[in-house]
């Protein structure tokens, strides 16, 4: 357990971040990055077990399965002191950080997750091994909705379910947006926004649903859910509703930015973030 702190003054600090690093070196999955970095600050600064030493062999483990959108996890590994501040520097420059993220366990990255589909596989593996050793930590996946329309994620959380893997925690990016489109021009049914909740539980997880930029209210269901442990019986999934390029008013919900860059008239629209 990490110690208490402003969830959501640090979010706007790494989302500030991942903007001041990725804009003037030209990575360009910015919009899919700040969906998620909400997520990504209620894990790291207060759900998930971890030490100083990135490879602590009981530390839970992360799968960012939408590993396009990896900035604001490389923030975050920069800023705990997993990730050398220069590599996050010079990200898209002279570093060896990848735009997708590779497995790099001294680094605190636990999965190359670059094709999407396979994060969720991999997460449900690490904690089906989890229960053959008889260890107690945890595997969270971070998975986009859009990549939830992938057959292979689907397969995992059948395997999960039917194995009551209770260590296993899901939570979906869902800003209803996918690439360059909205997820209902694709193949969610146009209206049902509960789409991924009535499948989720049709299948035998227990959801649960909140705002995706809440990282206390993030926080608070992850940790209830690790409280409670084997009880469970079954693969948790919460369903985190955000905004694709949340914190910068020119990129939000605005599909073109999925991986285009903004202009400086364009940042000059103005941002969330302090």
């Amino acid at each position: 357990m990490q110690k208490q702190q402003d969830l959501q003054k640090t979010a706007h600090r790494i989302r500030r971040d991942v903007v001041d690093v990725c804009v003037p070196n030209g990575a360009g999955h910015i919009a899919p990055s700040l969906s998620s970095i909400d997520i990504l600050v209620a894990l790291y600064y207060r759900v998930l077990r971890r030490t100083q030493d990135p490879a602590w062999d009981d530390r839970d483990r992360l799968v960012f399965s939408k590993a396009h959108g990896c900035y604001g996890l490389y923030a975050i590994l920069a800023d705990i002191g997993y990730l050398p501040v220069n590599e996050w520097r010079s990200f898209y420059k002279d570093s060896r950080l990848s735009g997708c993220s590779e497995r790099h366990p001294a680094w605190g990255i636990e999965a190359s997750c670059g094709s999407l589909g396979h994060g969720l596989p991999m997460a449900a593996g690490i904690a089906f091994g989890a229960r053959l050793q008889d260890r107690h930590y945890r595997a969270h996946c971070i998975v986009g909705d859009g990549e939830m329309q992938e057959g292979s994620m689907w397969e995992a959380l059948q395997f999960a379910v039917r194995h009551e893997l209770s260590n296993l925690c899901v939570i979906i990016d869902a800003n209803d947006l996918q690439a360059m489109d909205r997820l209902d021009a694709i193949l969610t049914l146009p209206g049902r926004r509960d789409d991924l909740r009535l499948k989720t539980q049709a299948f035998g997880c227990i959801v649960d649903e909140c705002n995706g930029h809440d990282p206390d209210r993030i926080a608070a269901i992850l940790e209830g859910w690790s409280a409670t442990g084997p009880s469970l019986r079954a693969p948790q999934v919460l369903i985190a509703r955000t905004i694709k390029g949340y914190g910068l008013s020119c990129m939000e919900s605005v599909p073109k930015y999925h991986f285009r860059l903004p202009t400086p008239e364009e940042l000059a629209q103005g941002k969330r973030y302090e």
